[in-house]
C-alpha cells in the first residue's frame, strides 16, 4: 500500500520540476566493444520516427529482503513455508527508491517524455519514442544489426550516456547494449514412424506419448479438479499455438479429453490460434494438455510477430505478468540464450523478475539448453573449444528450476545434448551448497579454469526429452530437446499444485528449496550414466546424487505428492487466514493501482 502511495506521490512531486537543459552533463552509462560474435551492422538503416519501447530500471529499495523473503516462503524448514506475498506486500522490497524515482521521473518530464509503471511496485518505467529522439536523449547511435547465423535483426546501440546525476538512480536501460543471439525451437526431420494415420506407436522405445510419461512418472489421468489452478505456457515471437492441431493430437493420445481446457492469451497485439501453428508452440501445448489433465492451461502470447526471439520477449513477458491481478500457478518456458558478460545487468534484472513470482506463488520453469556445455543450440562445439564453458540464461537465475533432458527407457539415461554447468553471473545459492560440493568433489581438477565453481549450477531436474510426437499441421513429427522435458515437468507440478489447493493447501511456488531438500531429492530417480559433450570435450559426466547433465534426477508424481502432503507443507487453516488478508489488501491494491495508471497514462508533458 505504501509502495503505490509513494509512486503517486513521486510522480506528482516530479511534475512539478522543469530541467532547461536535460541532455547537458552527459555522461557515458554502457559501452560495448567489440561488437559481439556473428553480429555485424545491417545494410539498411531503421526510420528517424520508427518507435523504441524502452524499459528503464530503477533502484529498489529492498533488493536483497526480497531474495530473503522468497525464500523464508520457499523452505520446507521455515515456518511461514507457503505463504506467498501479495502484490501490495511484495512492494515492501521491490518498490523504487524514492530519491531514485524522483530524479529519474524528472528527467523524462523535462525531456518531455512521457512513461507508464512496468510493474505493481513501479521500480520499472517503460518509454516509447521516436529512434531519432532516443538518440538524442541517450546520445546513442541506434542502427540495425544483423546476426548473421540466423539471418535475423535487432535494432541496437553500441553505447549510450546519461547525465551524470542519474548513473546512481538507473541500473539498466533496455534494450541498448546487449546482445543475445535468438533462439529457434527443436525439430527432426519426419520419420517413417509418425507417418501411420491412427493409433500410437506400438512402444515407447519408438516414439514418447502421454501414456509413455504417465508410466515413467507415475502421472495420473484424473482430472484436475482444482479452481484457481493454471499452467502458462510462453509463447514468443511468431510461435502460434493451433487448437485444431491439439485437439487432433487428443483425439489420437488423450481420447478421454474430448473439451481441452486451453486457451491463447495474447499482449500486445500479438497473433491468436489461428491459421497455422508453429511448432514450438504446439509442441509446448500437445504436452501440457496431454499431461495435465484438465488444468487450465494457457499459451500466453508476448510481443508482436518480429523476427525470431529474443530477451526483449522475456521482459515484455515480465511486465505483463507482474502488472496482472492473477498469476499462474506454473509457467513454462522452452527458450534458452546464451549466458554472455554484456548480459550481466539485464539477466540480473530479468531474474529480480522471477522471484517476485516466486514469492508471489509462481513456479517459474525453464528448458536448460540442447548443445551440452557449448550452451545454447545456436553454438557449435568448435566456438569454445579451449575456451570457458557457456552456461544457459535463464537457466542459470537461481530463482527457476532448470530441467535437462534424458533418453532412453529402462535404463533412462542422460540425453547427450542436455545443456548443464555453472554461472558466470550468479553466485551458487545456499540451498545448492551440499548437493553441489559433493559433485565438485568427485569432479576434482578436471576442466578447472573453464567453468566456475562457485555459479548457479544447472539444470536442477530433467525428464525425458528425446522422441516426443507432435501433431504439425497434421503431420506427426518427431520432436527433442529440453524443450520437451520442461513442460513435461510443468505439467507434473501443476498436477501437485491441483492436489494441494483441492485439499486447502497453498499452491508450491518456487520450487528449489524444496526440490534439494532431503526429503523430495530422495524421490527423484538419479542419472548416473551419460555426459553433456561440447567445446570438444566429452562435458560433465553424471554422476551419483546432483549433477550439471540430469540434476537431481527424473521425478515421480506418486513419491513428490507424498512428500508435499505429508505435514511439509503448512497448515490449511493458516493459508485460509492468509488468504482472507490477502482478499482484503488485493482488492484495496486494485482500485489504487488502476488510479496510478490513469494518472501516468494523462500526464501531460509539455
Amino acid at each position: 500500500m505504501l509502495t503505490i502511495a509513494l509512486f503517486i506521490l513521486v510522480v506528482l512531486q516530479a511534475s512539478n520540476y522543469v530541467f532547461s537543459l536535460p541532455y547537458e552533463n552527459l555522461r557515458l552509462h554502457r559501452l560495448l566493444s567489440p561488437l559481439p560474435a556473428g553480429y555485424a551492422p545491417h545494410d539498411t538503416a531503421p526510420q528517424p520516427d520508427q518507435e523504441l519501447r524502452l524499459t528503464i530500471a530503477v533502484p529498489q529499495v529492498n533488493e536483497s529482503g526480497l531474495y530473503v523473503a522468497l525464500l523464508d516462503v520457499s523452505d520446507p524448514a521455515s515456518k511461514n513455508y507457503g505463504l506467498h506475498l501479495s502484490a501490495a506486500e511484495l512492494g515492501q522490497y521491490t518498490a523504487p527508491r524514492p530519491e531514485s524515482l524522483q530524479v529519474v521521473t524528472q528527467w523524462l518530464h523535462a525531456s518531455g517524455i512521457a512513461f507508464t509503471p512496468a510493474t505493481h511496485s513501479g521500480d520499472m518505467l517503460q518509454i516509447r519514442l521516436p529512434l531519432e529522439r532516443a538518440n538524442t536523449l541517450l546520445d546513442a547511435n541506434f542502427t540495425t544489426y544483423i546476426h548473421e547465423p540466423t539471418n535475423t535483426t535487432t535494432i541496437r546501440t553500441l553505447s549510450y550516456a546519461l547525465p551524470a546525476h542519474l548513473h546512481e538512480h538507473i541500473t539498466l536501460i533496455y534494450p541498448t547494449t546487449q546482445f543475445v543471439p535468438p533462439t529457434r525451437s527443436h525439430r527432426s526431420p519426419m520419420i517413417e514412424l509418425v507417418a501411420r494415420e491412427t493409433g500410437p506407436p506400438a512402444t515407447c522405445a519408438q516414439a514418447i506419448t502421454p501414456a509413455c510419461l504417465q508410466k515413467m512418472y507415475n502421472i495420473p489421468t484424473e482430472p484436475a479438479t482444482a479452481q484457481k489452478n493454471s499452467l502458462y505456457v510462453s509463447g514468443f515471437g511468431q510461435e502460434v499455438a493451433n487448437i485444431d492441431d491439439l485437439k487432433g493430437y487428443l483425439s489420437k493420445f488423450r481420447t478421454d479429453i474430448k473439451n481441452p481446457n486451453f486457451q491463447v492469451l495474447s499482449t500486445d497485439g500479438a497473433s491468436s490460434n489461428g491459421g497455422q501453428g508453429t511448432f514450438e508452440a504446439n509442441s509446448d501445448s500437445q504436452i501440457t494438455v496431454g499431461l495435465a489433465t484438465n488444468v487450465p492451461i494457457t499459451y500466453l502470447k508476448t510481443d508482436k510477430d518480429a523476427d525470431g526471439v529474443t530477451t526483449d520477449d522475456l521482459l515484455n513477458e515480465m511486465h505483463f505478468l507482474l502488472t496482472q491481478d492473477q498469476l499462474p500457478s506454473v509457467i513454462t518456458t522452452s527458450y534458452v540464450f546464451q549466458e554472455t558478460e554484456d548480459l550481466a545487468s539485464f539477466a540480473q534484472t530479468l531474474c529480480n523478475a522471477y522471484a517476485r513470482l516466486g514469492a508471489m506463488g509462481t513456479s517459474v520453469i525453464f528448458a536448460a539448453g540442447d548443445c551440452g556445455v557449448a550452451g545454447g543450440f545456436l553454438q557449435t562445439p568448435a566456438d569454445c573449444v579451449d575456451k570457458p564453458f557457456v552456461p544457459t540464461f535463464p537457466s542459470t537465475c537461481p530463482y527457476v528450476t532448470s530441467v535437462g533432458a534424458t533418453q532412453g527407457l529402462e535404463p533412462e539415461v542422460a540425453w547427450t545434448s542436455s545443456s548443464g554447468g555453472f554461472s558466470n553471473i550468479f553466485q551458487r545459492p545456499s540451498y545448492q551448497d551440499a548437493a553441489v560440493e559433493e559433485y565438485l568433489l568427485g569432479l576434482g581438477s578436471t576442466y578447472t579454469g573453464r567453468y566456475n565453481a562457485s555459479g548457479r549450477a544447472f539444470p536442477d531436474v530433467s525428464a525425458h526429452g528425446v522422441n516426443y510426437l507432435i501433431n504439425y499441421a497434421g503431420t506427426y513429427e518427431s520432436a527433442f530437446g529440453t524443450s520437451m522435458a520442461a513442460p513435461t515437468f510443468a505439467s507434473i507440478i501443476a498436477l501437485l499444485d491441483d492436489r494441494l489447493l483441492t485439499a486447502g493447501k497453498p499452491k508450491l511456488g518456487f520450487l528449489n528449496p524444496l526440490l534439494y531438500s532431503s526429503a523430495s531429492a530422495a524421490v527423484f530417480t538419479d542419472m548416473t550414466s551419460g555426459s553433456n559433450p561440447g567445446c570438444g570435450t566429452d562435458g560433465f559426466p553424471t554422476d551419483v546424487g546432483w549433477d550439471p547433465v540430469t540434476g537431481l534426477g527424473t521425478p515421480d508424481y506418486s513419491e513428490l505428492l507424498e512428500v508435499v502432503t505429508g505435514g511439509v507443507v503448512q497448515s490449511s487453516q493458516n493459508t485460509e487466514n492468509y488468504a482472507c488478508r490477502n482478499h482484503i489488501i488485493g482488492y484495496i491494491e486494485i482500485v489504487v493501482w488502476t488510479s496510478i495508471v490513469v494518472l501516468c497514462n494523462n500526464l501531460i508533458i509539455s
